[in-house]
């Protein structure tokens, strides 16, 4: 019966040291899941959805209403395939674009030609409500990597 019980002590043993091992390699992906919130790696820093002056729809007054999108790591990302969108569903998707670490990209609603800083929707039409919305950046997968919200939340 002795050596059944140390048999039985090793196995446990065994299975215990796993079992630390284990949850030691799962901490980090579990220090992700929400309940430590991480800054993302990149954001949406500002958004200006009441253009200065009068909404008259002029490509100027159009590209007046902006998101800007930050990089806050070192390293560049390829925004190729992400979108930024309303709450009403107008959606921007993002071609290859690169943005270099801590560098910031301004996405116009108007018409223009696109630069390392500024990118255009080439939209005839205003995107952002002036009194209320909820930009949403998310990733080339279609996951959520930033929101923010303005005024009183719609729905």
């Amino acid at each position: 019966m002795a050596s059944a019980s140390s048999s039985v002590r090793r196995i446990a043993a065994t299975v215990l040291a796993a079992g630390a091992v284990v949850g030691a390699a799962a901490l980090p992906a579990a220090a992700q899941d929400g309940h430590h919130q991480q800054r993302p790696r990149v954001e949406i820093s500002r958004v200006q959805a009441d253009s200065p002056g009068r909404d008259d729809r002029s490509n100027r007054s159009l590209n007046d209403e902006w998101a800007e999108i930050t990089n806050t790591t070192r390293d560049a990302v390829n925004l190729r395939g992400w979108t930024l969108r309303d709450v009403d569903g107008n959606r921007y998707r993002v071609d290859n674009v690169r943005i270099n670490g801590r560098a910031t990209i301004r996405i116009h609603t108007g018409n223009g030609h696109d630069t390392r800083t500024d990118l255009f929707q080439n939209s005839r039409d205003y995107v952002w409500d002036n009194r209320s919305d909820t930009a949403t950046l998310r990733d080339d997968r279609g996951r959520t990597v930033d929101t923010e919200s303005w005024g009183r939340r719609h729905h």
